[in-house]
């Protein structure tokens, strides 16, 4: 058996305290069918001294959940495993930038399509009213462009009042009413191979598709006509070393697949819904390995 590093939330954040360990345990039942074993350690135990992870021939950070309410030590600890040469993956340099959405408008002048963003930074209500009138619709998106489960993200209406706007570097979309209809579908990817697709939809009067508020999930046989392929555009336009990732996306009302996310720090693998329990992941940590 070869035991690798997961990385794990803050202690003393209560809020993933009674599901990370869940995560955990099912991480480690797919790692098993490869013969890898786990040991847990908290991503902010390792923020200025990476020497607790360079014993280790992998380090998976796959439940540093929390990262984007601390993103100042988030981003050092990031540098400080880049500089020690921890073996990662994905890599630091990646779990870095990864964490500001502001990828996306890097990706979209590749050629990638996203849904019309406005970047800004502290968003005011002018700034909402404004992209109400520039992109010519009743409902708007607020997010933070470092977030994660749907954290402070808003969604207004023309003539609503923009309260608890979040902080700091933000974006403005145009809310796509096809997430309520069609959803947002998930392809996963290990090793640079399609391994299974998922489909999430909201409950009726929400937005936000996360277990967490009520989303219900569905595992697809195959993935829908158009999403592989931007799915697979999107990862050669990313061009990095990458275990896993997984590409979130949704169509627009002409039926287009545009990207919401490429998820590539610590992303459900819906493993439930995985081939053989997670066995293509196991299998690419093991091929990394060696």
């Amino acid at each position: 058996m070869t035991e690798v590093a997961v990385l794990t939330p803050d202690p003393s954040d209560p809020s993933y305290a009674g599901q990370w360990p869940g995560v955990l345990e099912r991480l480690a039942q797919a790692l098993s069918l490869a013969d890898v074993t786990v040991a847990p350690t908290p991503w902010t135990g390792h923020v200025d001294d990476a020497s607790g992870l360079t014993g280790y021939p992998l380090v998976l950070p796959l439940i540093v959940w929390g990262y984007h309410r601390d993103h100042g030590r988030w981003m050092q600890a990031c540098a400080t495993w880049a500089a020690a040469g921890v073996r990662m993956l994905n890599p630091p340099s990646v779990l870095g930038w990864n964490s500001d959405k502001r990828y996306l408008g890097r990706l979209a002048d590749q050629g990638i399509a996203i849904p019309d963003t406005v970047w800004i930074d502290n968003p005011g209500q002018a700034d909402v009213d404004a992209a109400f009138n520039r992109f010519g619709t009743d409902r708007l998106v607020v997010k933070p462009r470092v977030s994660g489960g749907a954290w402070k993200t808003l969604r207004l209406s023309r003539g609503d009042r923009l309260t608890d706007a979040p902080a700091g570097p933000a974006m403005i979309q145009p809310y796509l009413p096809t997430i309520e209809t069609e959803g947002e579908t998930s392809l996963l990817f290990f090793g640079g191979r399609l391994s299974h697709v998922v489909n999430k939809r909201p409950v009726p009067g929400e937005f936000r598709v996360q277990v967490q508020y009520g989303g219900g999930y569905t595992a697809l046989a195959e993935p829908p006509a158009g999403a592989l392929a931007l799915a697979e555009r999107t990862l050669a336009a990313i061009d990095e070393d990458l275990l896993y990732a997984r590409i979130d996306m949704a169509p627009d009302a002409d039926g287009r697949w545009l990207l919401m996310e490429a998820e590539l720090i610590e992303p459900d693998f819906y493993l439930g819904s995985a081939p053989e329990g997670g066995r293509n992941f196991a299998d690419a940590v093991r091929a990394r390995l060696g």
